[in-house]
Formats: C-alpha cells, sequence, structure tokens
C-alpha cells in the first residue's frame, strides 16, 4: 500500500512539474537555441600567449586565471577602462583580443587595428586600411594588413598602402578559390617573418557566365556570375607570391601537368621562410603530388610523395611542422581507410604513421616537449568528439576526454594545460581546465539547463544496423507526454550527404530547436545519418560515388521499415524533409521509393548533377 501511495505521489510531482512547463512558441522554436537558450559559457574564453594563464570576458570585464594556480580569477580591465586608453567611448563591448603575450594584445574596430599594453595602459593604433577592403590577413609582428579590394591584392603597413595586383575583369586575386572545395578557406598566405604573401590567382575567364535575375527591379535587370557547371571548363589557377622587399611578384611552377585543369591545395610556408608546400590535385581528384617549391624562384623543389584513389581524394589540411624539429611535418590523409597522421621528413622520406580506426578531425597542438601532438577526433562512437594524444615517437594515441560527448580543446601555448567545453544529450555545456594527461584540474563552468522550464521532448539518440552491418546513427525526438500506445504521425529529416553528421552526442543531440517544437505539437522526428555522411572513414563515404541517392535511399529505408514497425508510429502519417543535399534525398526517396513517405518537403534540391559546379 505505501509503495503505491509513493507511485502516485511520484507520478502526480511529475505531471506537475510537466503542466507548469512553458510550451516553445514558434518565434522561441526558430531563433531563440543560439539566442535566449544558448547555455551560459564563459565568452571569449583562450589562452593568453606566452603564459599558462586564460582569459574570459564576463560582463564587459576581462578576466584571467593562471592555469597552475588555485580557483582565483583576476579582473584585467573592464570596457570603460579600455575605451579610456583608447581615449574615447567607441567600443560598445569588449572586442575579440588576440594576444601578443602575457601583456600585450590587438583587436580590430572598424577598419583599423589596435595594440593594448597592460602595464603601461594605452592603446595604440597599429594599422589604418581602407574601408571596403575584404579578405583581410593581418601579420602582428610586423603590423601589416593584407587585404583584396574588388579583384586584386593589397597590403597596408603604417599609411603606405602596396597595390600588389593589377588584374583584368576576369581574373581574381587574393581570395579564396575552387569554391571553398579541397581545404581552401581562403587566398592569402603570410610567410612567418611577414617578408612575402603568397596568394591564390584565378583565371575565369574560360567559365560560363550564369545569369542570376533580381525581379526586386522593374522592369527586372540581370547581374552575371562566373559558375563553372559540371563537365564544362574551370577557373584556371596559379599561387602567386610576393617580396615585399624588392616589389616584386612571382608565380609558382608546377610540372609534368598536361592539362591547365587542376587544383592547388593545402598550402603552407616552411619553418625557415624559404619553402611553399602545396598539394596538386587533378581535376578527377583521383591523384595527389605534394610538391615542395622554392618560394625565391618558384619552380619545383621536389615532390615530396604521391596519392592515388580510384574514387576520390579529398585532401582537407595543410602541412603542419613539428615545433621542435623544422625538417619534419604531419599530413592528414585517409589513404588507409580512416583519416589519421602520416609523419614525414622535408626530404619525403614517411617516419610514422597512426593507425586508428576512426577519423581523426582536427590537429591541436603540441606538448612542452614536442614528444606528443594533441588531435580531435570521433573515437569508437562516431557520434562523440575526443581529444587523443598521441605519441609521435611510435604513433600510439590515449584517450585525454574521458567524458562521452561532443568536445572541443584548446591547448596552451607550452602544450600543459588544455581547456576542455563539452556537451552531451544530459549536458548543455561544461567547460574543464585539464592538464595534459587528461587530468581535470578544476571546473571552470557548468550550466544549467536553459530549456528547464520550456516542454522540449524526449530525445534518444541509437544505432541501427545497415544491411552490411554496420551502424547507422538515429536521433528520436518525441514528445514530453509521450504515450506509446498511441500512434503519432513522423518527420523524417534528412541530408545523408558528405561533410555533413546530424547526429551527435550533444545537447539537443545536433537537433535544430524547431525540431523539438514539432514534437510537442505531436510528431515524432527522426533522422538517421547513413552511408555518405560524415566522420565514418573512407568506405563509409565512398560507397555513393557514381552513384547518388543509391545506396543513401537504402539505410533511410532501414529507417522508415523500423519506424512502421513501432507499435507507437502511425504508418500512413510519415513526411520526409531536408535541404540541399537533403533535397535530393527528399525528392529521391518520393519519386524512387513511392510509398515510403506521404509527403516531402525538399528545401534547395539538386535535381539535376549536370547543373552543379566542376568542383
Amino acid at each position: 500500500m505505501r509503495l503505491r501511495i509513493l507511485s502516485l505521489w511520484v507520478l502526480t510531482f511529475v505531471f506537475s512539474i510537466a503542466g507548469a512547463q512553458q510550451q516553445l512558441t514558434l518565434e522561441e522554436a526558430v531563433t531563440g537555441q543560439f539566442g535566449k537558450f544558448a547555455p551560459e559559457t564563459l565568452d571569449q574564453n583562450k589562452w593568453i600567449a606566452k603564459s599558462n594563464s586564460f582569459m574570459y570576458v564576463k560582463e564587459n570585464q576581462v578576466w584571467t586565471e593562471v592555469a597552475a594556480g588555485k580557483s582565483k580569477s583576476t579582473k584585467l580591465f573592464s570596457l570603460h577602462e579600455l575605451n579610456t586608453w583608447k581615449g574615447g567611448n567607441t567600443l560598445k563591448s569588449i572586442p575579440a583580443l588576440e594576444w601578443l603575450n602575457a601583456s600585450e594584445f590587438y583587436f580590430r574596430f572598424e577598419n583599423s587595428i589596435y595594440e593594448a599594453n597592460l602595464k603601461s595602459k594605452t592603446v595604440a593604433l597599429a594599422c589604418s586600411f581602407s574601408k571596403d577592403a575584404e579578405n583581410h590577413q593581418y601579420h602582428s609582428a610586423t603590423r601589416q594588413m593584407a587585404f583584396t579590394k574588388a579583384n586584386n591584392l593589397f597590403v597596408q603597413k603604417a599609411d603606405k598602402q602596396i597595390q600588389i595586383t593589377e588584374n583584368q575583369k576576369q581574373v581574381v586575386s587574393g581570395q579564396s578559390i575552387s569554391r571553398n572545395e579541397y581545404g581552401i578557406t581562403k587566398g592569402i598566405f603570410w610567410n612567418n617573418e611577414g617578408s612575402k604573401i603568397a596568394f591564390y590567382q584565378k583565371d575565369e575567364s574560360k567559365v560560363t557566365d550564369y545569369p542570376l535575375t533580381n525581379y526586386n527591379s522593374v522592369p527586372a535587370t540581370v547581374k552575371e556570375i562566373k559558375y563553372p557547371f559540371a563537365g564544362m571548363p574551370s577557373e584556371l589557377v596559379s599561387v602567386g607570391v610576393f617580396d615585399l622587399k624588392s616589389g616584386k611578384t612571382l608565380f609558382l611552377n608546377p610540372k609534368n601537368s598536361d592539362t591547365d585543369q587542376f587544383y592547388l591545395t593545402n598550402l603552407s610556408w616552411s619553418p625557415d621562410n624559404k619553402t611553399i608546400y602545396i598539394a596538386w590535385l587533378n581535376r578527377k581528384t583521383t591523384d595527389l603530388r605534394l610538391i615542395a617549391f622554392d618560394a625565391a624562384t618558384g619552380e619545383e623543389i621536389k615532390t615530396l610523395f604521391t596519392e592515388h584513389d580510384d574514387k576520390w581524394l579529398e585532401p582537407e589540411h595543410a602541412a603542419i611542422f613539428l615545433p621542435a624539429n623544422p625538417n619534419q611535418f604531419l599530413w592528414l590523409s585517409r589513404r588507409d581507410g580512416f583519416t589519421n597522421l602520416y609523419l614525414y621528413h622535408t626530404d619525403g622520406n614517411l617516419i610514422a604513421n597512426s593507425k586508428l580506426k576512426f577519423d581523426i578531425t582536427e590537429v591541436v597542438g603540441f606538448d612542452k616537449l614536442n614528444k606528443h601532438v594533441f588531435v580531435m577526433a570521433t573515437g569508437e562512437n562516431p557520434t562523440n568528439s575526443h581529444c587523443y594524444k598521441i605519441k609521435l615517437a611510435d604513433m600510439n594515441a590515449e584517450l585525454l576526454t574521458a567524458e562521452q560527448g561532443t568536445h572541443r580543446v584548446s591547448l596552451s601555448d607550452d602544450g600543459t594545460f588544455l581547456i576542455d567545453k563539452y556537451s552531451n544529450l544530459n549536458t548543455p555545456l561544461k567547460i574543464d581546465l585539464i592538464d595534459a594527461s587528461g587530468r581535470v584540474i578544476r571546473n571552470l563552468l557548468t550550466s544549467k539547463n536553459p530549456y528547464a522550464s520550456k516542454s522540449i521532448g524526449q530525445t534518444e539518440i541509437f544505432p541501427l544496423k545497415a544491411n552490411d552491418g554496420t551502424d547507422l546513427w538515429c536521433r528520436m525526438i518525441k514528445p514530453t507526454n509521450f504515450d506509446d500506445t498511441k500512434k503519432y504521425p513522423v518527420l523524417v529529416y534528412v541530408y545523408n550527404g558528405p561533410h555533413v553528421q546530424l547526429v551527435t552526442n550533444s545537447f539537443l543531440g545536433g537537433a535544430s530547436l524547431w525540431m523539438n517544437y514539432l514534437a510537442e505539437k505531436g510528431y515524432l522526428v527522426f533522422t538517421l545519418d547513413g552511408h555518405g555522411s560524415a566522420n565514418r572513414g573512407k568506405d563509409f563515404e565512398q560507397i555513393i560515388h557514381r552513384q547518388l541517392g543509391t545506396q543513401e535511399i537504402e539505410d533511410q529505408l532501414i529507417g522508415a521499415e523500423w519506424l512502421k514497425n513501432q507499435p507507437f508510429v502511425d504508418a500512413e502519417r510519415m513526411a520526409i524533409h531536408g535541404w540541399s543535399y537533403g533535397g535530393f534525398m527528399t525528392t529521391s526517396l518520393m519519386l524512387r521509393a513511392p510509398g515510403a513517405f506521404k509527403v516531402g518537403v525538399a528545401g534547395g534540391p539538386v535535381i539535376d548533377w549536370s547543373l552543379y559546379e566542376v568542383m
């Protein structure tokens, strides 16, 4: 009897709590996830250069803490003080700070760079540049800003502006090329000492013009853009090198190419500023050469190594040189099935490589003695993201972040401490200070649940088996008051294409808040990451080669069949929806698997791949 009374009391309490929770509004569901409901964090939580101290901003005040000391924060300065040093009240909030050392930092305000000194409590103008400048790349040691205006590249030093290129209309310098594929994210690359700039240049004269119609004007007007359609000529790419001392520009001269259609990717400078390393990739993306170029002449020194893949290669990381040994560098490749580290000598000899059976996604940095490298990787469960420490001598890996979830870490300059920020399904955000062995020194912040007063449903993550036995990770969002004796309509949200992973062990499971809103309206919202999606190794992704929408449909239908077999699913009311590749998948499933879904909503779908871009 007591047990029954206690059970009834617990149920009454739970339902009273649920009843007290508020429903999300549509506006909150669309705009609130990264606004009013963003978990509490430490703004600008970063390491201060050349020290073991880190900073954060709170209420327009900058605070610092020593990693090796006790948990004691010290105020460095306030917004009012920074404005006083600057000589006015122009700053409305603490700008993004970039530390030069423990007492000096710089920041950008409008079209100027300012340097601040904590000891002298001064702010001085370091560099000003054109208001219409774009693609800014600042070299802090020499106080020089490289930037583009229209199609040309410029450098600003003190009050002197240097125009590096004078291009015709269809030639573009200093901007990103190849539509940001193959690890290309920018077009300007300073060398370490700030004496030379390498830059991308593209000649679009052979690229097809494509009309964009503006219906806002009467009559409508047309703007022509350059768009390289599949099968048609692409841009002609090259790399220039500008010498600030001589004022001259030369262009690198890659050899052994029987065509002008290729990619130049993953550009990096050698530590001694004499050599430029570039991954040359053929247009078919089946062959790669890592080439060392003489920065003084533009000529090839040698090809360090080659890679070949019958399906495709996709280099996304430049060479990373070891701080203690400028003649050795790390290269990320998935030539053995998963993205691993390969340690090379600059003579082209392979020294060692890691042999992980999961993907490394990022190199974080090196430890104090340069015997280990810290990396981010998925780990055995691909919904997680962990930090590992890899010993360079034998490439053995040690897991540092034991808590399951999605981690992001930053490393102190000397490689002694890390700031570990992570979340999982049950943790909005937790920030820990850890040492190089993974030991938690102290917790810096544990965020409260920002949805505590809101009904946002129940999120689950689980795997289903593909036909080849592979785990296909799924996310299901159910209503808060889910009743397994009822039948619910289902929305399947899909992407299932390269470079995207929708299901992660993070807060809300990687879902967009509107999905939780929809769940509270009485729907089940389901997502499955099938073959072709990110962070599962080469074979998992490349199975879609030249048959887009075949294996992916098979995987999505496994999810659909599983749903229909659940007693709480209304099999007659299932919808599918996705954007971009997800829009392509939506139309593909509606047309090639008729009857699987009652309705489909395709956002920005690729309908005809021949109208897609070359890259």
